[in-house]
């Protein structure tokens, strides 16, 4: 693919907040993606908020904001450094999640910046459960038998219908975190309590309520 010689800055989001053994990929590739975009002369702006990375590193990037990934934040960097791209698929769930806020809450639109990489259509299809699901069905991929629930009472009639074991997992979650295998009424109901847990610090954590059930193959 020929280089846009009309990039001329791009903002890079980060995966925010990692645990040792898990997301150290994103760091990686998210620096690797700074270094090959400053080697073809274009200026870097990167946000994230873990200053515990290589990424954000001084060599790393142009301008580096280590502040929290939010979209009010990240709408206020836009303005202030007029990037012509976002560069938002090696921020892992968390950059996805924003750049699909940034796009819908109109701030893309607003600012002319283009997102590269994934279109905004494909992540919304791989993000969105249902979605997905049927996009499976649509090209004729087997994918087992699931659902998207929102309450306690959906989650066990669908158990009823279709039976045990169960995957349960919520719906937008990183690295499979809060996902368990339902052998019996009782672990649903558990973990149902341990998502409302979760859903009432929604604001501070990348987890979104409702749930999923999928049958366990």
């Amino acid at each position: 693919m020929p280089l846009n010689t009309a990039l001329r800055k791009v903002l890079v989001i980060g995966s925010g907040p990692i645990v040792i053994a898990q997301g150290a990929e994103f760091d990686y590739s998210g620096t690797q993606a700074c270094q090959a975009l400053r080697e073809v002369g274009i200026e870097v702006v990167l946000c994230n908020s873990n200053p515990a990375t290589i990424m954000t590193d001084a060599v790393s990037a142009d301008a580096v904001y280590i502040e929290p990934l939010s979209l009010d934040f990240l709408a206020r960097v836009l303005r202030k450094e007029r990037p012509q791209g976002i560069l938002a698929t090696l921020g892992g769930q968390t950059g996805l999640n924003l750049a699909m806020q940034l796009a819908q809450s109109g701030v893309l639109r607003e600012e002319g910046v283009e997102l590269l990489g994934t279109p905004m259509e494909a992540i919304r299809r791989g993000e969105d459960r249902e979605l997905f699901r049927t996009l499976m069905h649509e090209i004729g991929e087997p994918v087992p038998e699931s659902t998207t629930v929102q309450t306690l009472e959906q989650a066990l009639v669908f158990a009823r219908e279709v039976g045990y074991p169960l995957v349960v997992r919520p719906a937008f979650t990183l690295g499979g975190v809060k996902t368990t295998i339902a052998q019996r009424q009782f672990d649903i109901v558990e973990q149902a309590v341990i998502f409302n847990q979760v859903k009432a610090l929604k604001d501070k954590a990348d987890f979104f309520i409702p749930q999923r059930r999928q049958r366990f193959v």
